[in-house]
């Protein structure tokens, strides 16, 4: 199972509480978590990456072990401390202002 942590307004949007834990099959990807996610909860499908080209939402970052996996590669691998559940991933919602 892998494990994510979705910042408060997506987990309203989701009506879940703490963390979502899903199966994804196939490679493990940032790219392969989200179509994953989004395929269990459709209600999040353009709330994490745009409907037409899949990129990643403005002020939403990725982060995993510690890295931020914002700009990387979608079909990068993920870590494998993420594949075996020691890790979630976590989407966090950035704060802008002045």
């Amino acid at each position: 199972m892998i494990r994510i942590v979705l910042p408060y307004h997506l987990r309203n949007l989701a009506r879940v509480d703490g963390e979502v834990q899903i199966e994804v099959e196939g490679d493990l990807t940032l790219r392969a978590v989200l179509d994953a996610l989004e395929a269990e909860y459709p209600m999040l499908r353009g709330a994490i990456r745009e409907h037409g080209n899949g990129q990643r939402r403005a002020f939403l970052r990725y982060f995993a072990c510690g890295r931020d996996f914002s700009h990387d590669a979608p079909d990068m691998p993920l870590p494998d401390a993420v594949a075996t559940g020691e890790e979630p991933i976590i989407v966090l919602g950035a704060i802008a202002g002045g």
